[in-house]
């Protein structure tokens, strides 16, 4: 059998990769790496050039088959590709361990670097310094039966990570709303109504149909005039693969939150770390457990007084107790009182299409790149698009592929994911790839897919990381793009971004409204930048809530008493929530970025990069937005140089000092 997940030169094949395509690449690719490994470690004396370097190739060998599956599982899922992904989940970490592991090589890396260290160049040395710390982190010191219980973990960690992500999606894919009175839609946006009397139809039924994707329930929440209506989505999102709400008990995620803070507690304190805490902050910027809970206190302090005043005044102008479901509703009529703008009103002036040559002139006006729409590339769905990034001099730097909509046995969110990393040694060099994925409702008949400011917020963010992803200088895969730079200063690029989406000559670069193409009129201009402070209090407590939730789970799990989850979660919410969560609320058990993601006992990441980004923008706004220099700088000193310096260094090189918190009270409208 022919299997295109082997044909690792050049973009995947993605119209010809089917499921029993996935294991037999994976078994393939990983023997071969074995056999290589074993190679080249019998050869003697090492290099950098004669180990290092083969290894990270063959290492984004494994990557370049691996990729492709993994990221169809997400985009496609089905019931026979989520069963080769899953079988392959326990033979990529039990390599990956193995890997980390080896005593032999281990000692071959940290005698290159006593050797030659003096001749090796700054990528080369932090290369092997992170190599060497991920060695002593996947437990190359420990005697042989706590390493077969540490491989043993984490193919166990593996499985029921996605296990929690699939029950997730099978909730979710489950759960539906026949509607047949129109009245009941009262207040939802046209193309949300227009999308589910489509997808009725589908079905054969009459009426109307809503499903549990992320842009149909934010709607109904915002814009949904019947309460119970509004009620009945809310319960159904907050309770997806739980204990609670319509689908109660059938795809239950309690046991496999247990069972995932049980391994990473073990496996932790394996290593000799007092808590997952502790070992998921040592390849991080911050520094303890300690020193982030002091960081999120600091915030705390500032905006949870005004997250209350906000919830004050939104119960004054609803004249009534406000539920959770009712807030998002009565804030979207505050703020068109206050500001005379709402999403609906904007939502017109965001076509997809003009949304992304909008953003795109910004990347080619800061960094002088060329992007254009590349026709016959192989993709995986027919709304999905391809890009090619060029420099100023018409080199090309690199590609990606755009997923904009939402759809069945996609999961939910938006994210930015590596195809292909950069490489470039030995006479070999390959461009970076990257996925950018997003949620949005789709176009309906005649018209292109409609935007609120929201969703161009996340797009421009989802592009930032993109950007750091293809504008990387580094030749080396594992400090290439987004890779080796601490989870705390990878959403740097990303928030950075963002910044853009609420600049008055951006937003009239990115709107044009769907009849009239029009720009965005100046008055409404105004009227949007009015609204970034709305609720601003509001929307940071929400995000302080997921962080120390997630620190205090990561850092006071105790095997004696289990995750005390409930517990933990109503503690957080006493000191920081404003808004009352109803007792049937289960957000934890489908919280993916904590239990199925990256982001494990580092959810902070997102405030803590915040700051970072604020603060650089505000470098920007100094100079001018569009300061050819200062973008070279960040260019130079950030988005180009991955994880080939520490982040710390890199964004004082920048800014031309330490972080500073004050930018984001000020973006906040909060004092400093």
């Amino acid at each position: 059998m022919d299997n295109p997940l082997l044909h690792t030169d050049g973009l995947p094949d993605f119209d010809m990769i089917r499921p029993e395509h996935v294991e037999p690449a994976i078994r393939i690719q990983l023997a071969a790496n074995r056999a290589r490994l074993e190679e080249l470690l019998s050869a003697g004396a090492a290099t950098f050039s004669s180990l290092v370097e083969p290894i990270e190739a063959m290492q984004h060998r494994l990557q370049r088959t691996w990729s492709p599956a993994s990221h169809l599982n997400g985009v496609v899922n089905s019931p026979a590709l989520r069963t080769a992904y899953n079988t392959c989940l326990p033979l990529i970490s039990e390599y990956q361990t193995e890997l980390g592991q080896n005593e032999t090589l281990y000692r071959a890396y940290a005698a290159i670097l006593e050797r030659d260290g003096r001749n090796l160049d700054g990528t080369q040395r932090k290369l092997i310094d992170n190599a060497l710390r991920d060695f002593r982190l996947a437990g190359v010191a420990l005697d042989a039966d706590r390493k077969t219980r540490l491989r043993t973990l984490m193919q166990e960690l593996a499985r029921e990570q996605s296990r929690f992500e699939e029950n997730v999606l099978d909730c979710a894919n489950a759960w539906s709303r026949a509607v047949n009175d129109a009245d009941t839609l009262r207040g939802l946006p046209s193309g949300v109504v227009a999308r589910a009397r489509a997808l009725a139809e589908e079905k054969g039924i009459a009426g109307w149909l809503l499903t549990l994707d992320q842009p149909t329930y934010l709607a109904v929440l915002t814009h949904a005039e019947d309460e119970a209506l509004r009620r009945e989505l809310y319960t159904a999102w907050t309770t997806r693969a739980s204990d609670r709400g319509p689908a109660a008990g059938r795809w239950d995620n309690t046991p496999v939150l247990e069972n995932v803070l049980e391994r990473r507690h073990e496996a932790a304190t394996l290593l000799g770390f007092p808590h997952y805490a502790a070992f998921s902050l040592s390849t991080k910027m911050a520094r303890s457990a300690e020193e982030v809970r002091a960081f999120l206190e600091n915030l705390v302090e500032h905006c949870v007084p005004v997250a209350r005043a906000e919830l004050a005044e939104l119960k004054r102008f609803a004249g009534r107790p406000l539920n959770a479901w009712d807030v998002p509703f009565f804030a979207e009529r505050l703020q068109r009182q206050l500001h005379d703008i709402s999403d609906e009103e904007l939502r017109p002036y965001f076509p997809l299409p003009r949304v992304l040559d909008g953003l795109f002139a910004v990347a080619e006006r800061l960094y002088g790149l060329k992007i254009r729409d590349v026709s016959g590339v192989a993709v995986w769905h027919p709304d999905v698009r391809f890009f090619e990034i060029r420099n100023a001099l018409d080199e090309p730097l690199g590609s990606f592929f755009v997923d904009a909509y939402a759809r069945p046995s996609k999961r939910s969110g938006a994210w930015m994911d590596e195809c292909l990393g950069r490489l470039e040694f030995d006479q070999r060099r390959v461009l970076p790839v990257a996925y950018l994925v997003c949620n949005f409702l789709p176009p309906v008949v005649g018209r292109p897919a409609l935007l609120t400011h929201d969703e161009v917020v996340t797009l421009f963010h989802e592009f930032g990381h993109g950007l750091h992803h293809l504008l990387t200088r580094v030749r080396y895969p594992s400090l290439a793009g987004i890779n080796g730079v601490p989870w705390d200063a990878v959403e740097l690029p990303s928030q950075f971004m963002e910044n853009f989406a609420w600049n008055a000559d951006v937003l009239r670069l990115i709107s044009a409204h769907v009849d009239s193409r029009q720009q965005l009129p100046d008055v409404m201009i105004r009227r949007l930048l009015a609204t970034r402070t709305f609720h601003a209090g509001l929307k940071a407590v929400r995000q302080l809530e997921f962080a120390l939730f997630d620190l205090r789970l990561h850092s006071e799990y105790d095997p004696q008493r289990g995750s005390r989850l409930a517990q933990i979660l109503e503690e957080v919410r006493q000191r920081v929530a404003v808004v009352p969560a109803p007792e049937f609320n289960r957000f934890a058990h489908s919280f993916g970025h904590v239990f199925a993601g990256g982001y494990a006992a580092g959810y902070y990441s997102y405030k803590w990069a915040e700051v970072l980004a604020a603060d650089a923008f505000a470098a920007f706004e100094e100079a001018g937005v569009f300061d050819a220099a200062m973008a070279r700088r960040f260019l130079d000193s950030i988005l180009s140089r991955g994880g080939s310096r520490d982040a710390l260094e890199a964004f004082v090189e920048f800014r031309g000092r330490a972080p500073d918190i004050r930018p984001l009270l000020r973006q906040f409208g909060i004092a400093a």
